[in-house]
């Protein structure tokens, strides 16, 4: 059977509890072999918000992940000065994984409800299998995407293991799978305000964030001074 390979973007600022609990999650049910977390330099969109460095959002990911052998980071979007697109990065790992790896791309629902705004967006949900993942208080919905792509969605919502893997086994293109395989209600927007409205700074748990992330943060006294305005969330963590 081919590798398996799940294609997990974000900004990560920082990675917390629930990024973890998500690539478990998917991880388990869908029977992937690896987990690659790829930080975006800066996601287009984003570009006015304020985003930490790079290499202290890599350096919390390495920390976060040094112990589960089947995570892996990729700097293919931190190590370009053009920031690419999703398009772009996708059909970059397609040329240089897909030949080996059966490729799934990461969705949080709020990515999802908003993909008709992403560039190439059609292009985009063919490139690769995409695993959308439900979040509390979101509705995941198809009246927004065109009838060709609603026909390649498939509601793994409530699967198990056995049901996932005759749902992937299935001849056909890309697809596009609705999961609840881990549903959290974290957001790191919550983590970082919590952490400037406390003058020494909140204390960080496993609830939070990783117990390695949150000492490097404590260390370098990340988030402590207001970098950004509160209206922008930048939680939402895809790059378009």
């Amino acid at each position: 059977m081919e590798k398996r390979i799940a294609l997990y973007g974000g900004t990560f600022d920082p990675v917390h509890a629930g990024h973890m609990t998500v690539a478990r999650g998917l991880l388990e049910l869908f029977a992937l072999d690896e987990v690659l977390f790829i930080p975006a330099h800066v996601a287009p969109h984003k570009r006015s918000a304020h985003v930490s460095v790079p290499l202290h959002r890599y350096a919390m990911l390495a920390l976060a992940t040094q112990d589960e052998k089947s995570f892996r980071i990729s700097t293919v979007e931190l190590d370009a000065p053009e920031r690419p697109y999703t398009v772009e990065t996708l059909a970059r790992f397609q040329e240089t994984l897909g030949q080996t790896a059966r490729l799934f791309f990461v969705m949080g629902a709020d990515s999802w409800a908003e993909i008709k705004t992403w560039r190439e967006w059609e292009r985009v949900l063919s490139l690769t299998d995409h695993l959308v993942v439900t979040r509390p208080g979101y509705e995941l919905s198809t009246a927004h995407i065109t009838p060709t792509v609603r026909e390649r969605v498939v509601d793994l919502r409530g699967a198990g293991r056995e049901e996932a893997e005759r749902a992937l086994c299935e001849p056909g293109g890309t697809r596009i799978y609705l999961t609840d395989a881990a549903q959290v209600d974290a957001a790191a927007t919550d983590i970082r305000r919590s952490l400037r409205n406390s003058e020494a700074g909140a204390k960080l748990n496993a609830l939070d964030v990783p117990s390695p992330v949150a000492g490097y943060i404590e260390k370098y006294r990340l988030y402590r001074e207001v970098h950004e305005r509160e209206s922008l969330d930048i939680e939402n963590e895809q790059t378009h």
